[in-house]
């Protein structure tokens, strides 16, 4: 099996520009409005560079969620609680908060892939990763259930479209649905 192609610096250095830009774009203006040609003129690139590295709009808008879950998830090696050196409990409840804020933080974007793709949450390597750090805690935290589909259960709130609506429509903060992941979490390490 031969190795991938590194990337070369150039195509490195842009791709970083252009996700930089689209990100300033975004927290700015919003996500709705968002286009390749405007990303292309404000991170001066050719608007060619930004169609071959990214194909359309929901690529780069991937591209975006997938660079700020990569930066998540390096967080989870940190300090505790987030990271190691915590009790299960603590790490679980730590990353779901960690996660509300991350939702929240990117739920512009998150609707906007969730409208082109819906079931393509599920098999996107942010998921995956989310789903198998939940799971390894909870393995840990109740041995004897079913870590992978408590994993799912726990990660089902964070659909973007509900989260949208807890906090648009019936005007819960960001506080209430934190506590209401807590009660889930308390419930199921009472039933441990």
């Amino acid at each position: 099996m031969t190795e991938p192609t590194p990337e070369r610096a150039d195509a490195a250095r842009n791709r970083r520009k252009i996700l930089d830009v689209a990100a300033r774009i975004v927290a700015a203006e919003g996500a709705a409005d968002l286009s390749l040609d405007a990303v292309a003129k404000a991170a001066d690139v050719g608007v060619g560079t930004v169609y071959r590295r990214f194909g359309d709009r929901a690529g780069l808008v991937f591209a975006l969620l997938e660079d700020r879950e990569r930066r998540f998830r390096e967080t989870l090696c940190g300090p505790p609680p987030l990271g190691p050196g915590a009790p299960p409990l603590e790490r679980a409840r730590a990353f779901l908060h960690a996660l509300v804020d991350l939702v929240v933080e990117q739920r512009e974007l998150l609707l906007l892939a969730e409208a082109s793709a819906p079931a393509a949450r599920y098999a996107s390597a942010p998921y995956g990763a989310q789903h198998a750090h939940l799971a390894g805690l909870l393995t840990e935290l109740a041995p004897d259930r079913d870590g992978d589909c408590l994993a799912d259960a726990l990660l089902a709130p964070f659909t973007p479209s509900l989260i949208a609506y807890q906090l648009d429509e019936r005007g819960f903060g960001t506080d209430r649905i934190k506590a209401g992941l807590d009660d889930l979490l308390r419930g199921l390490a009472a039933g441990a």
